[in-house]
């Protein structure tokens, strides 16, 4: 069982590492990634060296397309969620730009790091129209407090990789139940599956004995794919629609 995750995990770095393509673009090196933002085209990210190594950064692109889309991220609830995936993954904001600081030898980790905070928010703030009156993140969070489910939100582990994960809420190990990781995904498609397997795969063997993960999912627009269903719980995450989560508050409050 092992060797065959080490093997799925071997390809996931090598499809990653192969769908990179790199570009020098007015002396800054432009990243496009295998990633897709809300339009399908691929995220790209930029890399300009400076006296102590290295700054990468959207270049504004995450947060000026939201507000273009008129999704406002004025309120102060939203500021906070925003600020919350920022803090768990040490990505910096300033004004419209989101940008880490990297050194040589932490390079590939500022970068996964960016590129999961560009991800957690295009997910959080994904639109089925241009004006939604709640963020997905907001409603399981309001879920969780009404059911008065214990957690701790937005935690970050570092898994045997060396990358940091992120993960939305952390329920705690109790008499009847084993520690549990939820992630809320607004948008279950092909990216956020991939990334939430990722995370899990390489932190499951530094949490304790018997901890869990599970992905909750938006599903009020669309039915989530049957092929994220499967990826999901072949690799041992539990998918709850969010229309079946009553089915599983009194496992996650116990």
């Amino acid at each position: 069982m092992m060797s065959e995750i080490q093997h799925h995990m071997d390809d996931y770095w090598s499809w990653l590492r192969n769908k990179t393509q790199l570009k020098t673009v007015q002396g800054t090196v432009e990243i496009t990634t295998p990633y897709l933002d809300r339009h399908n085209d691929y995220i790209q990210i930029y890399v300009v060296r400076d006296d102590n190594g290295y700054r990468l950064t959207d270049d504004g692109y995450t947060i000026s397309d939201l507000e273009d889309s008129g999704c406002s991220l004025a309120s102060k609830k939203r500021q906070v969620l925003l600020q919350t995936i920022l803090n768990g993954l040490g990505v910096r904001k300033k004004e419209d730009e989101l940008f880490v600081l990297a050194k040589e030898d932490n390079f590939a980790r500022q970068k996964h790091n960016l590129l999961q905070a560009i991800l957690a928010i295009k997910d959080l703030f994904y639109l089925a129209s241009p004006i939604v009156a709640s963020l997905f993140l907001e409603i399981v969070t309001g879920w969780l407090d009404n059911n008065e489910i214990r957690y701790s939100p937005s935690v970050k582990f570092t898994g045997k990789s060396g990358y940091d994960h992120n993960f939305d809420f952390l329920i705690p190990k109790s008499k009847q139940q084993p520690e549990r990781l939820l992630r809320a995904i607004n948008k279950p498609d092909k990216d956020h599956a991939q990334l939430a397997i990722l995370a899990w795969v390489d932190t499951k063997d530094v949490r304790p004995q018997g901890s869990r993960s599970i992905a909750l999912l938006n599903d009020s627009e669309n039915k989530p794919p049957s092929p994220v269903l499967e990826a999901l719980h072949s690799y041992g995450i539990e998918p709850v629609p969010w229309s079946e989560r009553e089915n599983a508050c009194e496992r996650l409050a116990a």
